[in-house]
This record gives structure tokens, C-alpha cells and sequence, in this order.
């Protein structure tokens, strides 16, 4: 696991943007594709605004990247609690990526089938891949409870091993959720955490440096194959110290 650690949101997304236009363009040496899982929330939005805009929207080769979301609230498109309406509206409405590499989960269908069907287009995708890996990128956020994806303290979804794609009830929020899972988020050959602001500063030291309890913290089950970064602002890092 490498921590990475910047000043204030603005200069950890500038170097998020960095990172990820290096990894694109070092994975693309080797492969004709780069699979990113988006994220939603609130603090991608200055990272999707910095890839949309010059230098990074030109070094990046936008015809071969594909687009996942790692989960989805399951409200119409056009509501903007919708992560992938965030994601056009900050960037892919700005870059050429060709429409079919783009997989919104699905919210005009039942949740139960969204899930189904979005788990069968990752199958499509990864089943076949060279390498043990899932996704080259997962970016993901971490709530101030310690959740990552759609995994909250206490679910059971927490602990699904089998399934990639799930989708529940959750009570708190009156809604449908669809996620990706721990089972197809740690296969990855990248992950990144985008974490910023005091709110998570207690969250993100029981994740990192208290004991092993998903249950309480369900950001501790993602332990991808590859490579594991976390970047934080000096907000967020507090409490480890």
C-alpha cells in the first residue's frame, strides 16, 4: 500500500490527475485497452474536471478507454444523485471516448436485473483477459462511516465472495443501490482512494492502522491483486500521525 499525501483537495487531485494520465499511457505500451472503474460522490469532480481540461484530455488516448462505475444509486439518469450523470457532466461529455465503451449501470430496470446484466458485461470483458488482473483502475471514495463503493458498515455485502455485481435495499437512504463487489474490485491491477477533509480523518486511521473489522470499516476488505494507493489531503491524514 503506498499513502500519498497533499496539502488540500486541489493539489491531491492535481496529482491523481498525473498519476492516472502516466498509468494510462504506461498500460497502453502494453495493451489496446484501459479499464477504469469512476467513482462517484463529491471529491472525483476536480480530478474528472483536470483529465477533461489541456494538458491531460490530449495526452490521453480517449479512443481506447473504457468506463465502469464501481456502484450506482438507482435513481433516473437525469436525477444528480446519479454517479454516472456526475461522470458526463465533469468530464466524458468533454473527451472523445467512443460511446459504446461507456457501461452506465442501469437504472430504467429493476435493480436485481441491473446488477445481473452489468455482472455479465464484466464477465465479457475480464473473462478472457491475458492476466489474472480485473480492471487496470479502480477509483474509489471512502464515507466518513468507513464505506466504500456500496459496502456500509454492518451489510452483508460486505462479505460477498461469489457474485461481482450485487445490488440491496438500503434502508438509511430509502433507495436501491447496484455495486461492484470486494471479489471483482480486488482483482484490479490498480486501486486508488480519493480521500479528503477532517469528516474522514477517523474513519481513514481505523482503516489503515486499526484492527481487521469490516464490519465496522468496509473500506479494510479492498486488497487488490495489484497495486493499493491511497490519496489524501492533509485534512484526512490527520489522525495518523
Amino acid at each position: 500500500m503506498e499513502l500519498h499525501v497533499y496539502k488540500d483537495a486541489e493539489q491531491l487531485s492535481q496529482a491523481a490527475a498525473k498519476w492516472i494520465a502516466d498509468l494510462i499511457a504506461e498500460t497502453l505500451k502494453t495493451k489496446d485497452r484501459f479499464t477504469i472503474a469512476l467513482s462517484g460522490g463529491s471529491t472525483p469532480k476536480l480530478l474528472h474536471k483536470l483529465l477533461a481540461a489541456s494538458p491531460y484530455k490530449d495526452q490521453i488516448d480517449w479512443s481506447k478507454m473504457h468506463i465502469f462505475w464501481g456502484d450506482e444509486r438507482a435513481v433516473p439518469f437525469e436525477d444528480d444523485r446519479n454517479n454516472a450523470k456526475m461522470a458526463f457532466d465533469t468530464l466524458l461529455k468533454f473527451v472523445p471516448i467512443p460511446r459504446y465503451h461507456i457501461h452506465v449501470m442501469r437504472t430504467d430496470i429493476e435493480p436485481a436485473a441491473a446488477a445481473l446484466e452489468y455482472e455479465q458485461i464484466l464477465h465479457h470483458y475480464f473473462d478472457t483477459a491475458p492476466d489474472a488482473f480485473s480492471f487496470d483502475l479502480v477509483l474509489l471514495g471512502m464515507g466518513d462511516d468507513g464505506h466504500t463503493l456500496s459496502l456500509f458498515p454492518g451489510l452483508p455485502i460486505v462479505h460477498e465472495e461469489k457474485a461481482w455485481v450485487s445490488s440491496f435495499f438500503l434502508q438509511a437512504q430509502d433507495m436501491y443501490r447496484i455495486t461492484l463487489t470486494k471479489t471483482i474490485a480486488n482483482k484490479a491491477a490498480h486501486v486508488a482512494f480519493l480521500t479528503t477533509g477532517a469528516g474522514k480523518a477517523h474513519a481513514l486511521k481505523e482503516v489503515l492502522k486499526g484492527e481487521y473489522n469490516p464490519d465496522l470499516y468496509p473500506s479494510q476488505v479492498i486488497k487488490p491483486l495489484g497495486e493499493l494507493h491511497w490519496f489524501v489531503d492533509e485534512a484526512a491524514a490527520s489522525g495518523l500521525h
